[in-house]
């Protein structure tokens, strides 16, 4: 049997592919056919994540069974599905089953000593699987490096990365991340990340610590979006610079201001995919003045680009201002994503060159001195 964990990283490949299209959003009946149900479950597991400043939520369900075979030629959907039959076979998970993956990151005070504290970093998936199956697994391949803790009612597996716990002794910035922790948070959802944060995903599970709402609100203002984003870039930078305090000296734990707070998401309507992303400018004077501004940026990024079909995407944004946002949309044709992947698919193509013919070294003739 193929290596599953190898098998996996084509899977998340696939992922990647859709994630690095540009972010997009569109109206609740954008898709007629999705299920209002499923899409509520949804929204009410992200209610549970813990406490975050940056969110990015991936539709691993519908991105493969609903946008993958409108853009991927048939042939590559053939292996790709092959990959997930042996990846379920493997270690029991299908990509194509998984209702979502969430990466969540969470900035710290500074420490005691004001030294920049690295963020936190935790994913966490749910969907069709079993995760204490995936535990075991884990444990198996870990082959003994990981070791379980006992965290309240639960438990979680850490294993230590020794490369970056070496780094960390010459980069403390990188401490955090010299182990790795993973744990069930129910039957069907798995956490992985440092340990602190995997930790507050426990206890957010158990009621305690949660996200507040309006960060799930702004993340799932499409709940039928494949691939949306959300962040609070001011609340992570107060909190990293101190303004709001230190870990060992609290302030005013208040952010002023919703400016820079953003929201990108992907869909699909009809024969497109449809991009919307909205930054908070704290009020119209300002969503005018940044709107302004960015439409000059965007017109000088049009004109800089050599690449057409690059240029034909850019001029195809739509910027507009609503109340204290500004909003950016556009629609992809599925034609034009499909021949991206499809360019960026091909194998690179080396020409040999040939090696200059060697020259053949001269033979001088000997000349025998003349007698006399």
């Amino acid at each position: 049997m193929k290596n599953p964990f190898r098998l996996a990283f084509a899977a998340i490949a696939v992922l990647t592919t859709f994630a690095q299209a540009p972010a997009q959003t569109t109206t609740r009946n954008s898709q007629p056919n999705a299920s209002p149900a499923v899409n509520q479950t949804v929204v009410s597991a992200l209610a549970s994540l813990p406490d975050a400043d940056t969110l990015i939520y991936v539709n691993p369900r519908r991105i493969l069974n609903d946008a993958a075979p409108k853009v991927v030629a048939a042939t590559e959907l053939t292996k790709m599905r092959a990959t997930f039959g042996d990846l379920k076979k493997g270690i029991g998970v299908d990509p194509s089953s998984i209702d979502y993956l969430v990466l969540a990151v969470r900035f710290n005070k500074p420490s005691g000593d004001l030294s920049f504290v690295a963020p936190d970093i935790v994913a966490i998936a749910s969907g069709d699987f079993s995760a204490d199956s995936l535990m075991t697994i884990a444990r198996l391949q870990l082959q003994g490096d990981a070791r379980d803790e006992k965290y309240g009612t639960r438990t979680l597996a850490i294993t230590r990365l020794d490369p970056i716990a070496k780094a960390s002794q010459k980069y403390p910035l990188l401490k955090s991340f010299a182990e790795i922790a993973f744990a069930p948070l129910n039957t069907n959802t798995l956490v992985i990340g440092n340990v602190s944060y995997v930790k507050a995903a426990m206890d957010a599970a158990d009621g305690t610590g949660r996200i507040p709402g309006n960060a799930i609100s702004s993340l799932v203002r499409d709940p039928n979006a494949l691939v949306s984003f959300a962040g609070s870039p001011l609340t992570a930078f107060a909190k990293s610079f101190g303004l709001l305090g230190t870990q060992t000296s609290p302030r005013d734990p208040r952010c002023e201001t919703a400016f820079g707070n953003f929201y990108a998401a992907i869909t699909m309507e009809g024969n497109s995919f449809n991009v919307r992303g909205a930054m908070n400018a704290d009020n119209p004077d300002t969503a005018r003045i940044l709107h302004g501004l960015l439409s000059g940026l965007l017109k000088q990024a049009v004109t800089a680009v050599p690449d057409k079909d690059a240029q034909n995407l850019l001029n195809g944004l739509k910027m507009t201002t609503t109340d204290s946002e500004v909003v950016i949309s556009a629609a992809i044709p599925e034609s034009v994503v499909a021949d991206m992947i499809r360019e960026q698919s091909k194998p690179k193509v080396t020409i040999a060159t040939s090696s200059a013919p060697q020259k053949k070294p001269v033979v001088r003739k000997r000349t025998r001195p003349r007698r006399k």
